[in-house]
């Protein structure tokens, strides 16, 4: 099998098993929870600590992953730069909700507060 060599189908086939103990580090080592990490990835996917577990079991894809979210209507909020893209200059629809999950996730770690970082819909 061929390696994907486009950046969007990269992130597509990546699955979301092998991206979450990365989350997991990242914001323990600042002080975070998993519960708010958890917290995080309902607001934007909808999957409750149930459902992101058995996705995990399931090495769900990104692309698998997104397909099956109701992303919050809020989600557009999210805006900035992370791995070097301006979020909203992101056109491929999968790659921009990836890059909201990753914005998200470094808000957290980087002590933002829960509210600013559900775009205050608590």
């Amino acid at each position: 099998m061929k390696a994907a060599t486009d950046p969007n189908e990269r992130i597509a086939k990546m699955t979301f098993a092998s991206v979450y103990p990365h989350y997991v580090t990242k914001v323990e080592s600042k002080g975070r929870t998993k519960e708010e990490l958890h917290k995080v990835i309902e607001w934007l996917t909808g999957f409750d600590e149930n459902r992101i577990n058995e996705l995990i079991q399931q090495e769900a894809t990104f692309e698998e992953f997104f397909r099956q979210a109701k992303l919050n209507p809020n989600a557009h909020l999210i805006k900035g730069v992370i791995c070097g893209y301006r979020i909203e200059d992101i056109d491929n629809e999968l790659t921009r909700k990836v890059r909201y999950l990753d914005k998200l996730v470094d808000e957290l770690a980087k002590g933002k507060k829960i509210e600013k970082i559900l775009r205050a819909s608590l």
